[in-house]
């Protein structure tokens, strides 16, 4: 049997000999071949062919056509006139796609069309949003200006929707308390447990869920427009780091903008409900002041303002977590916000139940100067 090269010569001659066109002497063997080293062309028409790396060829038939076992690498043919022999050369460069289709390994392929989930690399990104705004604030690199501006957004551009919020619900659990504990002529009791349900719960919650709404939408809106146009790589081009300008600042200011709306929502929604017992059920402010001054204790106070910084961290760093990783043009935003205020509540009621379950263990006391 002849060798490939050999039998490869005589076809190209065999072709040349019956007079046709070059034209389809090379269409014939452009598609066969691929030549992955050196080819010499010399001035009387031979070629010669130095390096040989592709493939060794089966011939079938008459020798004109050729089936490669492996891939096969397209080339590109550059003619480089001067080199030492006088001839002209064309080394040839490899491309990396698959002309013959060739199966290529399973895990190449598995893992070049898999993508993690959007809910798993979007939580490790909060957790790394979170570690570097630590450190940023460990080693004082924050945006004070910028740090202001936003205290001012979160506190008091959001008092009045959470002392109204925190008016009304208050006022719609002293018509459940009432109306439940007159039957068992508990009323000096009511006033304590009002007070411990907005202390402990009712108003760090509120408020946090108010201030999702709120400014959480507005932090990932915010970022995830400044995300898909650009913005946050203008600001790394000009020097400065995104999670120092845009996301520090507003951590900060929500963790501490929030202690003091809670305490704030405490006061109006224990002030409203005295009110209400007061003018609706007959029972005396006085009565109600007295009981809630008799059932608190200054941890309870505490424990609110832990938990409201604590849900405000929660909010600012998931929002701007989901900011900064909002793709997907205007649709990207609007499905990042609503995921980001989604996140935040649960976040909020998962980290309640952490806090109060470790904050208030065992049996309660409080109200026994109550009764």
């Amino acid at each position: 049997m002849q060798s490939p090269l050999r039998s490869l010569h005589s076809i190209f001659n065999q072709r040349s000999s019956r007079k046709e066109p070059k034209m389809q002497t090379a269409s014939l063997l452009h598609p066969i071949y691929y030549f992955s080293s050196r080819i010499s062309i010399k001035s009387d028409g031979q070629m010669k062919l130095g390096g040989w790396n592709s493939s060794q060829p089966r011939f079938n038939g008459r020798g004109q056509h050729l089936r490669f076992l492996i891939q096969i690498r397209k080339t590109r043919l550059f003619v480089i006139s001067n080199m030492d022999d006088g001839h002209a050369h064309a080394p040839a460069l490899e491309e990396d796609s698959n002309t013959n289709h060739a199966p290529s390994s399973e895990a190449e392929a598995f893992f070049s069309k898999w993508s993690p989930p959007s809910y798993l690399w979007r939580g490790l990104s909060v957790l790394v949003l979170a570690g570097q705004v630590i450190i940023r604030i460990l080693k004082g690199k924050v945006h004070w200006r910028n740090t202001l501006q936003q205290l001012e957004r979160v506190g008091p551009k959001s008092v009045g929707v959470c002392l109204l919020t925190a008016a009304f619900v208050g006022m719609a659990f002293t018509i459940q308390f009432v109306r439940e504990f007159t039957r068992l002529g508990l009323n000096r009791s009511v006033g304590g447990v009002l007070a411990l349900a907005f202390s402990r719960e009712l108003s760090p919650v509120v408020t946090s869920i108010v201030v999702a709404g709120r400014i959480g939408s507005a932090f990932a809106a915010e970022l995830g427009t400044m995300q898909v146009s650009e913005q946050t790589d203008t600001l790394r081009v000009l020097g400065s780091n995104p999670v120092d300008y845009l996301v520090t600042p507003r951590v900060i200011a929500s963790s501490l903008a929030l202690p003091f709306l809670t305490l704030m929502c405490f006061t109006v929604g224990m002030a409203s409900s005295a009110l209400l017992a007061d003018s609706v059920y007959g029972i005396s402010i006085n009565i109600i002041l007295d009981s809630a001054q008799r059932a608190l204790r200054s941890w309870d106070i505490i424990s609110a303002m832990i938990k409201s910084q604590v849900f405000g961290m929660i909010i600012s760093i998931v929002s701007c977590a989901w900011g900064v990783t909002t793709m997907g043009g205007a649709k990207g935003v609007g499905e990042s916000t609503t995921s980001a205020v989604v996140i935040s509540l649960v976040g909020i009621f998962m980290a309640d139940f952490a806090l109060s379950y470790f904050f208030f263990q065992g049996a309660g006391d409080s109200l026994k100067n109550c009764v």
